[in-house]
């Protein structure tokens, strides 16, 4: 058994392709020597050598991001190129700073990397966990195949272990109440509960499905700012309008706003409008696609003597969401958007266009509009009828605009402004308000279990009924070394409080009650459910969808890096691999999961056909 890698330095066996007739002595390998003649490294794992670097890379990889779990961890410095050094606590940060010198160390990094990575994209939180079980299976991995049993069989023993876990786990979830969001916040901030109180009040006052933005503030200190209203990132076209010199801002009350869906090229189109606004002395603010300079200077010189109140911006967003945004300002300003497709000319539209606005404030780089209320009915029908687009939808980057538009009609915008001393301060604090804030969100769409590793430590003792319905006592191995692995990170928090792993995970297993486990902040054993300490289902245990489009993306290693980065060639995937060519169907070789745990236990299964000793 072999792996090509795109690398030279001091392997263990190589040699340069520079025949161009060579490669087909290889032809298993198609795409794994190109017909420029790149050289290759064939590292051979005669005596387990190449098993046991892969190892060390996965080590290294644990040993640093493990130091970042609990409340209890370190701190991690990393370098920056071209800034100031980051001093940070996220492992998922620290996940993408490291690469080994050794080429068949960095494999081992890569192996494991995704299974963080993949983590946190999905969940948001839980990269470190995700880390720490899959060095879990690997240790444990390596010590039973040293003894020469299969580890295909093993491999197939974990995923088993890993599918009827997953069913479990959901089975312990419960649904969070809102007094709990504050915990789930503060302990995946680090224990720090004046941003788990900060995060709680933001989702108190816009809803569980409001929008929450993080942002660099402008002080020392962290401030939450609510938006009433409605507020888009889009600022005046010219510092002419400014009404309040010293906060350079423009601000009116009671005025009217002129919602255009074209780019305004003739200022003659607006003079019956603006002569209206004139005449009656109202404000107004007109949104559209574009205004030319040619059109804009009539406003700005008008505006400039005192005879018209006037202000422009341009429409946020661009193309079909640009078009909906403007509808939805229009439901909420009680008014219409001029569109030539309706048959509304702007030449010709009289004052029933325009919406009206209690109060509108915009800034160099974004506008706040606030409404009376007057137009609730109508915001109300406009947000159902978005939820009922949301229900229909299935792609994520679509949900996430519509839900966006929902929390801009109906709940208002929370801004947590991260305050800091220096820079290096400032990142930090951001990615841990960034984890809590994630945490937040997923403890609210799946629910919650018990923190502090008890919950995985807890689905140890679920595994010995699932060996019963394994096939082979290989497999029964697989899901044993699956028990094993589920103690790591009880062991590593404790570990990083300064008390011996084994010790609590024998008390915690020694105890019936399921909320029963070890406070590492207090040092002390109680119900971790009271206690507050609580992490959201979705960072334990994460579905995502296997369809073939996104296999690309879900893959560890895609069909393109295969020959490069997977120890295991295209034709031998096909025998060694969980999933097949016949039961997925143009799928890449390597297998992609539908669970975080599977994610790992594929990890595992890479490792394990490399554990096969090759016949020299």
């Amino acid at each position: 058994m072999f792996s090509t890698m795109a690398f030279s330095p001091t392997p263990i066996s190589s040699f340069s392709f520079t025949n161009p007739t060579l490669p087909r002595r290889i032809s298993s390998v198609p795409s794994a020597v190109n017909s420029k003649g790149v050289a290759k490294d064939l590292i051979f794992n005669h005596d387990g050598s190449a098993t046991k670097k892969l190892l060390a890379g996965v080590d290294m990889v644990a040993e640093l991001v493990g130091v970042t779990l609990g409340p209890k961890g370190r701190n991690v410095v990393l370098q920056n190129k071209y800034g100031p050094p980051k001093i940070v606590n996220d492992g998922e940060t620290v996940l993408k700073q490291i690469e080994l010198e050794d080429p068949v160390e960095n494999v081992g990094v890569k192996l494991v990397r995704q299974a963080g990575a993949k983590t946190n994209d999905l969940a948001g939180d839980g990269s470190t966990t995700a880390v720490i079980l899959a060095h879990g299976l690997i240790t444990e991995g390596v010590k039973v195949t040293a003894a020469g049993l299969n580890p295909i069989q093993i491999a197939r023993g974990i995923e088993k272990t890993a599918a009827a876990l997953v069913s479990e786990l959901k089975l312990i979830s419960r649904e969070i109440e809102d007094h709990e969001l504050a915990h789930v916040a503060a302990v995946s901030a680090g224990n720090d509960y004046a941003v788990g109180n900060m995060i709680y009040d933001a989702l108190l006052q816009v809803g569980k499905k409001g929008v929450v933005t993080i942002e660099q503030g402008k002080c020392t200190e962290n401030n939450l700012q609510i938006v009433e209203g409605m507020q888009f990132d889009r600022g005046y076209l010219s510092p002419y309008f400014v009404t309040d010199r010293r906060r350079r801002i423009v601000e009116f009350q009671n005025c009217k706003l002129l919602l255009v869906d074209k780019k305004i090229t003739n200022p003659k189109e607006m003079f019956k409008l603006l002569d209206n606004a004139v005449q009656e002395k109202y404000p107004m603010v007109i949104v559209a696609e574009g205004i030319e300079q040619e059109a804009l200077a009539p406003v700005i010189r008008n505006k400039l003597r005192g005879v018209l109140k006037a202000a422009a911006i341009k429409a946020p967003a661009f193309g079909e969401r640009k078009s909906h945004y403007l509808d939805d300002i229009a439901i909420l300003t009680g008014g219409t958007v001029v569109r030539d497709e309706m048959g509304i000319i702007l030449e010709d539209a009289g004052k029933e266009v325009l919406g009206t606005a209690t109060k509108v404030v915009i800034t160099k780089d974004s506008t706040l509009i606030v409404t009376d209320g007057s137009t609730r009915e109508a915001v109300e029908k406009r947000v159902s009828q978005i939820r009922k687009l949301v229900e229909n939808t299935e792609e994520e980057f679509q949900k996430k605009i519509l839900n966006e538009r929902i929390a801009r009609l109906s709940g208002g915008v929370a801004i947590l402004q991260v305050g800091a001393q220096t820079q290096v301060e400032l990142k930090d604090k951001q990615l841990r308000i960034e984890d809590a804030l994630n945490a937040t969100k997923a403890a609210i769409e799946e629910g919650v279990v018990v923190g502090g590793g008890c919950s995985l430590l807890r689905l140890s003792k679920k595994v010995d009924g699932i060996k019963e319905l394994l096939d082979n006592e290989e497999q029964k191995i697989g899901a044993e070394i699956f028990k094993r692995a589920l103690s790591y990170p009880v062991k590593l928090i404790s570990k990083n409080a300064g008390v011996n792993g084994n010790v609590v995970v024998e008390k915690i297993l020694s105890n019936d009650n399921m909320g029963y486990g070890y406070n590492a902040a207090k040092d002390c054993y109680e119900d971790l459910m009271k206690a507050g300490i609580m992490d959201p289902s979705k960072s334990t245990l994460r579905k995502h969808s296997p369809f073939q489009e996104e296999c690309h993306q879900n893959c560890p290693i895609s069909q393109e890096e295969c020959h490069q980065n997977c120890p295991i060639f295209q034709e031998e995937c096909h025998q060694t691999c969980a999933i097949s060519q016949e039961e997925g169907q143009h799928q890449c070789p390597c297998p992609c999961q539908t669970q975080v745990l599977d994610h790992l236990a594929f990890r595992w299964q890479m490792m394990a056909v490399l554990m096969q000793p090759t016949k020299p």
